[in-house]
């Protein structure tokens, strides 16, 4: 146990009282050996509580504090606070209200500004009041800014928790130092995925963008592992507010959300890993040349550390006992229900040498007949490794990457089918004989045609 301490300054000072003169209190001394101790320890020096330099202490102050322990011990010997404290004794109570309602009505105005503004209305007096005085003013009254900026919601703040590990996922993205990779600066964004109750990071990756695709990547690869989350819940950051991604959660029976705006507060488990990694990884990685080396450096942190390490929010327990400990409900999430519920569609228009970009990739149409069209892109975000098809007429029509080199060589096929096929008669057509007839009067004439083409 710790050594039993004042509980606050007030009773630390009572105790440093009685310390110089609760020996005269324990012995009997007539009036005038009294007066000599009392003008013995006038002459001495001593240092109060919190006090950097030492002091004396006056006859008439040695006396108070005597007669007062004699009467009522240590509690007697308390610094008793004034009870106009925080109220600016220099400042009327009209002045007084007059702040405290400017403070109400613009809680986000400084001290500052609030004191220049009233003194060039004539308002308060120039250096009437400190603006320490104002602060401990707005302080007592509950109207510092802190107070004012935690009580702008409609609810207190509480500290929460998901019942279970599983039952909540917090999604986040962390921005890294760039990396310098061929002479060129590229950007480093850690993607991340914390279980609420544990604390367990079930996904942590570097990559160099910041998309919904990264994020449905992530999420892919993490239910393959530790199975589906009740719930997740992200920023309004448009990674994690897109259609695609709601539509997936949707699909995967996952409820996704958000938290409210400008209030980091509310994602305070995940801002707090993030502190960690920043002081354990991030702030030591150095000149890094690959998205490997930082990856490797993030999976050995969660390993060897941050999951092995007890956690004070979980009572001494590391993330990976307790994420270890739960139950961990069987699902029926096989690859193929992933992959149906992470495949989306768009209409795209397809150029007219038959070729459109997914994502910064160039894909080719074997259909030359496509080209110029609006069509309907598949793919399958679950997998990277599946390339995009064409959806046309209930048909899937595959993509294959550009190659310009091998297209260079290729003999050009006809744009649409059956083109190259020679016809075997000519058909009759005219519109310059058409008008011409028209204008004469003259019905026009089918010898060329036989009678069979005509019904």
């Amino acid at each position: 146990m710790d050594g039993l301490t004042p509980k606050d300054h007030a009773e630390a000072v009572a105790v440093f009282r009685s310390e110089v003169v609760g020996s005269l209190c324990r012995r009997d001394l007539g009036h005038g050996d009294l007066r000599a101790e009392f003008v013995a320890l006038a002459q001495q020096r001593f240092r109060v509580p919190g006090g950097d330099v030492t002091r004396t202490i006056s006859i008439p102050t040695l006396e108070r504090w005597y007669y007062a322990y004699r009467r009522g011990g240590l509690s007697a010997l308390q610094p008793r606070p004034r009870t106009d404290r925080g109220r600016g004794r220099r400042l009327t109570a009209e002045q007084r209200q007059l702040l405290l309602d400017i403070r109400r009505e613009n809680p986000s105005a400084s001290v500052p500004l609030i004191l220049r503004t009233l003194t060039l209305d004539g308002r308060l007096d120039r250096g009437a009041i400190s603006a320490a005085t104002v602060r401990r003013l707005y302080a007592e009254q509950g109207l510092d800014r802190v107070a004012m900026r935690d009580s702008t919601g409609a609810h207190t703040r509480l500290r929460w928790q998901a019942e279970r590990p599983g039952a909540l996922w917090h999604g986040d993205v962390c921005h890294g130092p760039a990396l310098v990779i061929g002479g060129k600066p590229h950007a480093l964004r850690i993607h991340g995925m914390l279980d609420d109750a544990s604390r367990f990071v079930v996904a942590l990756e570097a990559m160099h963008t910041e998309r919904e695709v990264d994020m449905l990547g992530l999420l892919s690869r993490s239910v393959r592992r530790h199975g589906l989350p009740d719930a997740m819940y992200l920023d309004n950051g448009s990674t994690y507010s897109g259609a695609t991604l709601r539509l997936g959660c949707e699909r995967l029976g996952i409820t996704l959300i958000h938290a409210r705006p400008y209030s980091p507060e509310a994602r305070g488990k995940m801002e707090r890993f993030w502190r960690s990694l920043r002081e354990s990884v991030l702030d030591h990685m150095g000149s890094m040349a690959s998205l490997h080396d930082v990856n490797v450096r993030l999976w050995a942190f969660l390993d060897q550390h941050y999951h092995q390490a007890p956690h004070a929010g979980l009572l001494g327990r590391s993330p990976a006992s307790v994420w270890q400990a739960a139950e961990h409900g069987v699902d029926d999430l096989d690859e193929q229900r992933l992959r149906a519920a992470l495949t989306v569609t768009e209409r795209r228009r397809v150029r007219r040498d038959t070729t459109l970009s997914i994502d910064g990739t160039t894909w080719q149409l074997d259909q030359g007949y496509l080209a110029g069209r609006i069509i309907t892109v598949g793919r399958c975000l679950a997998d990277a490794s599946i390339a995009p098809w064409v959806e046309h007429e209930g048909k899937r029509l595959d993509l294959r990457p550009v190659d310009p080199i091998k297209n260079a060589r290729t003999q050009r096929q006809p744009r649409r089918p059956g083109a190259d096929i020679p016809t075997t008669k000519t058909v009759a057509f005219d519109p310059a004989r058409a008008l011409l007839d028209k204008a004469a009067g003259r019905v026009p004439a089918h010898n060329d045609i036989d009678d069979e083409e005509l019904f």
